[in-house]
């Protein structure tokens, strides 16, 4: 094999991005047995299968992967050049396609992922934000580069991914400024029977703080659960309720939405991990959240 035909690659690049043959098909405009003969010829040229089945959904092999890999270097450049000739902005910025789970607060999102953004960077980010589980599966078929998470990969989940720990937080209660006030007294009792906006039983500091108030022998009003971290902060504004926010957040807290702190927990950690397909990090964006998360925003 000589020369590598392009064309069906490009089919191949556009079915693990999209998801499966028909999404592909319809992405590119043509049949979906037109790409499925593509991509036919694409192993016949490879010499090995590019997908197998994972339950109902194709999944890349090892040499799918690979050949992935080298896909995303070739084909978004060719966007890139393709958008700069139509005279869009953007130039030269490397598309960074990352996963968040819904459990991760918005503030941090925005802490961690703003150094790729800085003036002297080259990258473009693609969020997509949705339960850990449906992440881990996009970053296994190569759609997501990494996933920003308040858990590592679950055992149970067979995906072959890496958990990288970004760091860790104490938690603290929030609330409006009268009833930060009032729940200041007697804290952390004072939240027996108060009221409290709690995440869903779905995220890993649900389940920390469920199990810290049994170990209180505290039971709060909870006044409403939330996929959703930003909407728990909209809620607290309107004084519905107390919640717990990680520290390394206090200040946005304050300054951005009004919100006052009732006190500290020294015994209640919150986790934040970046997980992607690399053992020992490569990639250039993943490596850059990493070293400044855990230097500068966790590093105290």
């Amino acid at each position: 094999m000589r020369h590598l035909n392009y064309n069906h690659l490009l089919y191949f690049w556009t079915v693990v991005r999209e998801g499966g043959i028909a999404p592909a098909a319809a992405a590119l405009h043509v049949t979906p047995q037109t790409v499925s003969g593509q991509i036919k010829l694409l192993e016949d040229q490879l010499q090995g299968a590019l997908f197998e089945k994972q339950g109902r959904r194709l999944a890349p092999t090892e040499l799918g992967r690979l050949a992935f890999d080298y896909a995303q270097e070739i084909f978004p450049r060719g966007l890139e050049l393709a958008a700069l000739l139509r005279g869009a902005r953007g130039r030269g910025r490397r598309p960074v396609l990352i996963g968040i789970s819904d459990a991760v607060p918005k503030l941090l999102t925005w802490r961690m992922l703003s150094p790729l953004l800085g003036e002297q960077e080259h990258f473009r980010i693609v969020c997509h934000e949705g339960p850990l589980e449906a992440l881990l599966a996009d970053l296994a078929a190569h759609r997501l580069d990494l996933v920003l998470s308040t858990s590592g990969v679950p055992a149970e989940s067979g995906i072959k991914a890496f958990s990288h720990l970004l760091g860790e937080s104490e938690l603290g209660f929030f609330a409006t400024g009268a009833l930060a006030r009032k729940l200041r007294r007697g804290f952390p009792r004072s939240l027996d029977g108060a009221p409290v906006l709690l995440p869903t039983d779905r995220s890993a500091a649900r389940r920390i703080l469920d199990g810290w108030f049994e170990a209180q022998g505290m039971q709060p009003d909870v006044v409403g659960e939330f996929d959703d971290s930003a909407l728990i902060k909209t809620f607290a504004q309107q004084g519905l309720g107390a919640f717990a926010a990680p520290i390394a957040i206090e200040r946005e807290l304050v300054t951005q939405f009004e919100l006052a702190p009732i006190g500290r927990v020294a015994e209640l950690v919150a986790r934040y991990y970046v997980i992607s397909t690399e053992r020992r990090i490569k990639h250039p964006a993943v490596a850059m959240i990493t070293e400044r998360a855990r230097a500068a925003l966790f590093g105290r």
